[in-house]
Order: C-alpha cells, then structure tokens, then sequence
C-alpha cells in the first residue's frame, strides 16, 4: 500500500507539464526581519546552553515554531505551490558547529510536521501545496581542500555526509515531506553523498518520494565551486532521475540566465527549476538584496516567456511580495514542455 504522502507527490508531474509552479522564497531573510534575540533563539528549553545559538535558524523549528509556521503561511498565502523545511542547516555535520549535532533529527522531524500543517491548512483540491524537504550542501566539502598550503586535505568525508544526510532524509520523510530538494550545491561530491543516502533510504522504507536537484553557479566562470560546468553537473547527477533539476542561490537571475538556458538544453527529458537570490547584495536593502518584487518578477517572466521552467521561486533576499509579483507575472506562461521525467515513466 502506498503512503499518503506518496500519493500526494504523484499529482507534481501533472502540474508541472500544465502549468509553472511557485516554489516559496527564503527562509533566512523572513527570519531577520523578527529581529530575534539569544533568548528567544534558546527559547526556555536551551536556555542554560553551554554555547551562543543565535544564528541558528534550524533551532527555530525547535524553540519558535510559530515563527517558522507564520513564515510558511505568508509563502503560501502569496501562492507558493511547493514550500522548502527549515532545514537548510539541519545536518549532524552542520549543527555541530553549535554543538547540536544530536538535536539534527529532531530539528528535521519537527520542521517537516511544521511545513506539514501549513500546506494542510491551504491545500484545496484545486490547488494542493507540498512540503519539499531541504536538504542543504552542508559547510564541509568532501572535494576541495579546507587548507591552501595542502591540496589534498579534507575536513570531512564522503561516508560522514552519506550518514549525516541518511538520517536527515528519513527524518523529513517522517515528518510529512512529500519531495526532497538537495539544494545549493557547490559540492557535486556532497550531492552525490546526499543522493546517493536517499536511494539508500528509499530502498530501505520501501518508500520512493519525487527529487529536486539544484545547482548553484558560483561566479561568471558559469561553474560550480568544485569546478564543474552546468553540463558536467547534470550528467553527474543525472542518475538520480529527478523529477526537476535547477538552480538557484549565488547569481541573481539576470546573471543566471545562460546557465539556465545551458541547463534547459541538456536536461531535455526532466523538469527544469530555477529560484535565483533578488540579485546581488546590497547591505543599504530592506532585503540585503538590490532586486524589489518587480525587478525579479520580470526577469522570471522572462524566463518562462522563453519556455525554460517549470518551477520558479526565490531564494536569499526575497520576501512573500517577491513570490507574490513572480507568481502574478508568470501567471498566464506556458510551462516548458517535456514528457514527465524518467522516475515517472517507471513507476507508471
């Protein structure tokens, strides 16, 4: 018998081949704006903790649920489709930066159910929400070296971040997600760590919920940090058979754009996502980010007007009116055409 969330997660194809969807916007930027003191980070429960945990956003899940609920319900009022867990951080490998690697399940289980209750509370029939599981690159990189004086040096390994992402996939899966995002890869080898714990998982639980893969262009070089072009990326995960694969993150979408266009001609036969940040940095923003609403509005309108994706949204600097403008702008664009991708076929 199939779970319910897999039932859920069967409806994202059909969506995805008829119109664009929306993907929330960041989590870290809607948390700054509450201005949340080292107290209210601790919350009572950690409030005798050895270490500052101010910062620690994932920790949020944990001591200020209705913060993290409130964000999600602005997204989805704004009319995400598809909202990301506040996990971005929640790893064993991540969080032992504050001494909580043990808290990492929990912290993943309650962002899910979280998530969870907010897509439950917009789903309509006409217009269901899902909860995509974030699983985010880690700090530690298993191919490039943390020490310049020693190329061949490395502060983590590939089994440490297969066994960190393990648990948190099984975590997100417990706690209602009905697909994962392995998002703002720098690292091809820590996403094949990612992916390769949640085929492991998958083939554990019996359980199989739809992924998303997104990439992440460092610079102009139109590569990633560990030095792959977009191309090399997707053939190096293309095994995974995601149902999308995209970018987002580093570049804003006006710098984004040849990639995107190098990714949509490769990845012919899958789902193509793409949630750039609201441009460059800029410290004088409300945002910390130069693009308003309308400016990355516009460019994703662009976007989809050329017939490049399928999923759109933000990531670091953007803000509900940010999901809100693009979701009105990509309103009446024909999502890019292919036949549901190769995970699909299969299970049919």
């Amino acid at each position: 018998m199939q779970s319910h969330t897999y039932t859920r997660a069967q409806q994202l194809p059909a969506i995805l081949a008829k119109r664009i969807a929306m993907l929330d916007g960041a989590m870290g930027t809607m948390i700054q704006r509450y201005k949340l003191s080292e107290a209210q980070y601790r919350g009572e429960r950690f409030k005798d903790f050895h270490k500052d945990v101010k910062g620690n956003n994932e920790l949020l899940s944990l001591t200020q649920p209705n913060v993290i609920r409130d964000i999600h319900e602005g997204y989805l009022a704004a009319g995400a489709d598809l909202i990301e867990t506040n996990t971005f951080g929640a790893t064993t490998i991540a969080q032992a930066d504050y001494d909580m690697a043990d808290l990492a399940i929990e912290m993943n289980r309650a962002s899910a159910q979280i998530a969870r209750a907010a897509c439950d509370k917009y789903s309509t029939p006409d217009k269901p929400r899902f909860v995509a599981g974030a699983l985010g690159p880690t700090p530690k990189t298993a191919s490039i070296s943390p020490d310049v004086n020693d190329a061949g040096a490395r502060n983590v390994t590939f089994e440490e971040l297969r066994l960190s992402y393990y648990e948190q996939t099984q975590a997100l899966v417990e706690g209602g997600c009905d697909v994962l995002l392995v998002e703002t890869i720098f690292d091809t080898l820590n996403a094949k760590a990612a992916l390769f714990a949640i085929e492991e998982y998958f083939e554990a639980s019996g359980e199989r919920l739809p992924l998303i893969i997104s990439g992440t262009v460092t610079d102009a070089s139109g590569r990633i940090l560990s030095g792959q072009t977009v191309t090399a990326f997707w053939h190096s995960v293309r095994h995974a058979k995601p149902l999308a694969v995209g970018l987002n993150c580093a570049l804003g979408a006006a710098l984004m754009r040849p990639y995107l266009q190098e990714l949509a001609r490769v990845a012919v036969d899958t789902f193509i996502s793409c949630y750039p940040n609201a441009g460059l940095p800029n410290p004088m923003s409300d945002t910390g980010f130069d693009e308003t609403p309308a400016d990355t509005s516009r460019l994703l309108h662009e976007f989809a007007a050329q017939g490049l994706v399928n999923i759109v949204g933000g990531c670091c600097g953007t803000t509900p009116e940010h999901i809100a403008a693009i979701a009105n702008a990509v309103m009446d664009q024909k999502a890019r055409d292919i036949s549901a991708g190769p995970f699909y076929r299969e299970a049919a």
